[in-house]
């Protein structure tokens, strides 16, 4: 059985990859603190249909290059604010 992650986007600046922040709350076993270890992965985007600021669900798959072992399953939630701020930018067009 494959595993699959949710996490966010933090770069899409590469073809068809993504970086992927996953965070995971675990408690210290001797203190009993939660402590948040997060984790990033690249994992590949066919289509570059996600933005930054997405959350994500990731599906472990076969090795795509060095680094990239993980596939895009969904798009979980769109970043309205990332959205709403392309359009205002495309609508007052490039600054002079």
């Amino acid at each position: 059985m494959k595993k699959h992650l949710i996490g966010e986007v933090v770069s899409n600046k590469m073809k068809k990859t993504i970086v992927v922040l996953v965070k995971e709350t675990t408690r210290d076993p001797r203190f009993g603190k939660i402590i948040t270890k997060t984790a990033k992965y690249k994992a590949h985007d066919e289509n570059n249909e996600s933005n930054i600021g997405d959350i994500v669900e990731i599906e472990e798959s076969r090795p795509l290059s060095r680094e990239k072992n993980w596939t895009l399953v969904s798009i979980v939630k769109k970043n309205i604010l990332k959205v709403e701020e392309t359009q205002v930018s495309k609508e007052e067009g490039a600054p002079q």
